[in-house]
């Protein structure tokens, strides 16, 4: 009897201890719950290049444009990219120009349409349907306002380089105007152009190939370039700082 009171006491207590260290058990539970979602949202906090936090596609636009962009469609952009280096072929390497290509594909439509208009009286078939092209008048307004703000945002940005109160736009002005005028010296204008649109044809692709790698690494390159930004800052303010006492 002594025997199975003891066992009933033993079983009692671990009873009572199961019950009051289950309310501590669910609370590191839920600790290391929370403890993961903030591991989780820190790792969702990843460097991301110019700051963005959307998906590269949804960036472009989400639409055809983007889908050209990124090769979602090959057939369709193979097909442009062929266009626009024909175009180029045409007026870089065969010296053709722009007017005269225009004038030539204007007058080949027209003497299409005008014979087969005249012809099908001949042969009892209908003739072509020219669709009526009227372009709205709010498109062109909204271009106009669109073109008028870009216009008025770059004076903007112009005056504050020539007031001298930002050195950091003045600089990167600098080195991008003086990086333009090297490649306008080894190129004209229309194989400028060309080299944008390839441009823009392959690093969208390459970098969403291969996002997290160039992440990372221009992290770094960024954080490098605020330091050095930061010694010649303080380097040419003292400089200024100087020449100012002297005077």
């Amino acid at each position: 009897m002594a025997d199975h009171k003891e066992s009933k006491m033993e079983e009692l207590a671990h009873k009572i201890h199961s019950k009051i260290s289950s309310p501590s058990s669910s609370s590191d539970s839920d600790d290391d719950k929370r403890s993961h979602a903030r591991a989780v949202a820190l790792k969702a906090k990843v460097y991301r290049l110019f700051g963005r936090e959307k998906p590269l596609h949804q960036v472009l636009g989400a639409g055809k444009p983007a889908d050209i962009l990124l090769w979602r469609n090959k057939k369709l952009s193979g097909g442009v990219l062929g266009g626009v280096t024909s175009l180029w072929f045409l007026f870089e390497m065969l010296d053709y120009h722009l007017i005269t290509l225009i004038c030539h594909l204007m007058i080949l439509a027209l003497s299409v349409l005008f014979l087969w208009s005249n012809a099908s009286n001949f042969i009892n078939n209908s003739p072509p349907t020219i669709p009526e092209v009227v372009i709205p008048e709010k498109c062109l307004l909204k271009a106009a306002s669109c073109f008028t703000f870009e216009i008025n945002r770059t004076l903007d940005i112009v005056r504050t380089i020539a007031t001298g109160k930002d050195l950091k736009t003045f600089l990167g002005a600098i080195a991008g105007l003086w990086f333009l005028s090297i490649l306008g010296s080894c190129f004209n204008f229309l194989t400028m152009v060309y080299i944008v649109f390839i441009l823009l044809y392959t690093v969208p692709v390459f970098y969403e190939k291969y996002e997290d790698k160039v992440d990372a690494f221009s992290e770094k390159m960024i954080e490098e370039l605020k330091k050095q930004f930061a010694v010649l800052e303080k380097k040419v303010l003292s400089s200024m700082n100087k020449e100012k006492k002297k005077d």
